[in-house]
């Protein structure tokens, strides 16, 4: 079975998984956090999404395995973030994301929404072939640009 199909999925990844992933995730924070700050969000999205050299276990994978590994590894990257003393907005969550996707050969878009009206609001999420990976916040938010 393919790291993706496993993450696909449904059944509760090992102790050990989960813990390698945290700590993915937890780097991948890191990682993103600082090149935010020094690169901006579009040079930092290009970095981020540089896919690891060993990206891809042999064979391309099932369009529905992309979406539900990315879906299980969203649902990581917010509960991980959660629990650390780490920013855990929806922008740094969608760039953690991204960079979990890329390393495993996924393709993603990061969504910036705003929600108009009197109490302006912002949003962020990632999608993979117009399935959203992170929650998109409701349909109170109009896309603003995708990137």
């Amino acid at each position: 079975m393919t790291e993706l199909a496993r993450l696909a999925d449904e059944r509760p990844l090992p102790a050990g998984k989960k813990l390698a992933l945290a700590g993915e995730v937890a780097a991948s924070y890191a990682v993103a956090r600082w090149l935010l700050r020094r690169r901006g969000l579009r040079s930092s999205l290009e970095l981020l999404r540089r896919p690891a050299a060993s990206a891809g276990d042999g064979g391309p994978p099932g369009a529905a395995d992309e979406v539900g590994a990315g879906r299980r590894l969203g649902r990581a990257t917010t509960r991980t973030l959660a629990v650390l003393p780490a920013d855990s907005s929806c922008l740094m969550s969608s760039l953690v994301l991204t960079r979990l996707l890329a390393r495993r050969g996924i393709s993603s878009r990061l969504v910036i929404a705003v929600e108009p009206g009197e109490r302006f609001g912002a949003h962020a999420w990632v999608e993979h072939d117009g399935a959203a990976l992170l929650s998109p916040g409701g349909d109170s938010f109009e896309q603003l640009v995708t990137l």
